[in-house]
């Protein structure tokens, strides 16, 4: 077995991935015909996911949260998302979407909802994957709205609707602003987490912990720039869910193979990371993939990229019930995947 036939059959968890990320070209393609929506100029559907920097992403991102309309629509993009990931030995997905980007173009958030939570049905017994929603706030709408949407969220929720997010572009929308609607959340007993330091601040990833109460951070690179708060976030064993290959279009750490790069200096600070696929469908990219750059580019052994695995399962918002079981079903399938492995531990 090689290195990336062990690293696809890892037994792993998604705490930061999009669905509308996870919306293969073609996909797209076909959805935005069917709902009538003008796209950029391309030859192929793989076309349309061409883009310099997070601007130009978050545009195209916008244009996919058009094209998915209908409750066919969620249950395909999700199934389809959840094919993925079990394809990368995936078995516990936490899932980010983004409501307000459907609800503008007319769609109920019921409808939504139906959808995807059909499509978690069919794949729990498909493909014995579990799987969870947490709504996620467009941080560029403002504070107010950021309130009404946690409320329309309590409103909508099921049990598999676990938590809240705060994503789009950090520029000028700074965690600080959001603390009414994430107390709003914590009393809900809604979960907490929050994009930042991938192109903001270290300050945002503090703010986020401090002001917002987060429990985990996504991405938060910038987490290296200020020494102290990187040891504090190792002290504390806050997890950050970390995306390789999106270093490479949308934050200054752009080279996953120097020596300096986020990641590996956040793994060398004793930070506690998981390693996700974030927009897999847009970057070209499935989870395997991103644990075989770490291991590739980054130097990490197989026996601490298996260490990074077992971090998504604590990181998790499971009970504590479910998180016993399933720690010793997958410490036992990872230390067969590793016994005799003749790669560098």
């Amino acid at each position: 077995m090689d290195a990336a036939q062990l690293l696809r059959a890892l037994p792993k968890a998604e705490l930061h991935l999009h669905l509308e990320g996870a919306v293969e070209a073609a996909t797209f393609a076909e959805l935005a015909a069917k709902h009538r929506v003008d796209l950029p100029a391309h030859d192929e559907p793989g076309d349309l996911y061409d883009y310099a920097d997070l601007t130009e992403f978050l545009v195209v991102y916008s244009l996919v949260c058009a094209s998915v309309r209908d409750r066919d629509d969620f249950r395909r993009v999700t199934y389809e998302c959840l094919e993925r990931c079990a394809a990368s030995g995936v078995r516990y997905v936490e899932l980010f979407f983004s409501p307000e980007s459907h609800l503008e173009h007319g769609v109920a958030l019921p409808t939504m909802l139906d959808g995807i939570l059909a499509a978690f049905d069919d794949a729990e017994t498909d493909l014995g994957l579990v799987a969870r929603l947490v709504p996620a706030v467009n941080r560029e709408l403002g504070p107010a709205r950021a309130v009404e949407f946690v409320e329309l969220v309590q409103a909508h929720r099921t049990d598999r609707v676990i938590g809240i997010g705060l994503d789009f572009n950090e520029v000028g929308f700074p965690p600080e602003d959001y603390v009414e609607a994430f107390r709003l959340a914590r009393r809900y007993g809604l979960h907490r987490t929050s994009h930042a330091g991938e192109v903001g601040p270290a300050a945002n990833v503090r703010n986020g912990l401090d002001l917002l109460h987060c429990e985990r951070v996504d991405h938060g690179y910038h987490v290296v720039d200020d020494t102290e708060l990187l040891a504090v976030c190792a002290e504390r064993g806050v997890p950050f869910t970390v995306c390789p290959t999106t270093t490479t279009y949308t934050t200054v750490f752009r080279d996953l193979a120097a020596t300096d790069h986020a990641i590996r200096r956040m793994f060398d600070a004793g930070v506690t990371l998981t390693v996700n696929s974030d927009d897999p469908a847009m970057f070209g990219v499935d989870l395997t993939g991103e644990y075989l750059r770490l291991h590739e580019l980054q130097g990490f052994t197989l026996t601490e990229l298996a260490g990074l695995a077992a971090n998504g399962l604590e990181a998790a918002w499971l009970d504590d019930a479910t998180k016993d079981a399933w720690r010793a079903d997958w410490s036992a399938d990872t230390d067969r995947l590793l016994a005799g492995q003749e790669y560098d531990s």
